[in-house]
């Protein structure tokens, strides 16, 4: 299960930012997962549980978005949203595209508790 590795190194920057912010604790996450980046947000949730446990994050609510495909055509250059299993262009239905968005995964945004 990558997840637990993802979420062991995402429990690495939640600490990096508390030392950095001289807070106590974090309070919320919220990470953004491109449909096309592998990661299950039920595997991803379970593993955030196991991985926070006796950390600065042990009380914290983890929130995921999915992001969409993205991509440009080479063909007439525009750029589109479109379904995970149709990576064509909407507009010309060139095969021919690039996926520029859609498979990262984003710490979006973390809510801290300082004393």
């Amino acid at each position: 299960m990558h997840e637990l590795s993802l979420c062991q190194n995402l429990i690495d920057q939640l600490n990096a930012l508390v030392l950095q912010h001289k807070a106590i604790a974090v309070s919320h996450v919220e990470v953004q997962a491109g449909m096309l980046s592998g990661v299950e947000p039920e595997l991803l949730e379970a593993a955030f549980a196991m991985a926070r446990e006796g950390t600065v994050a042990e009380t914290a609510e983890l929130v995921m978005r999915k992001l969409p495909p993205r991509i440009l055509c080479s063909a007439c250059g525009s750029q589109a949203e479109v379904p995970p299993n149709d990576l064509r262009c909407p507009m010309c239905q060139a095969s021919a595209t690039e996926l520029i968005a859609g498979h990262e995964l984003i710490l979006a945004r973390v809510e801290l508790v300082r004393e």
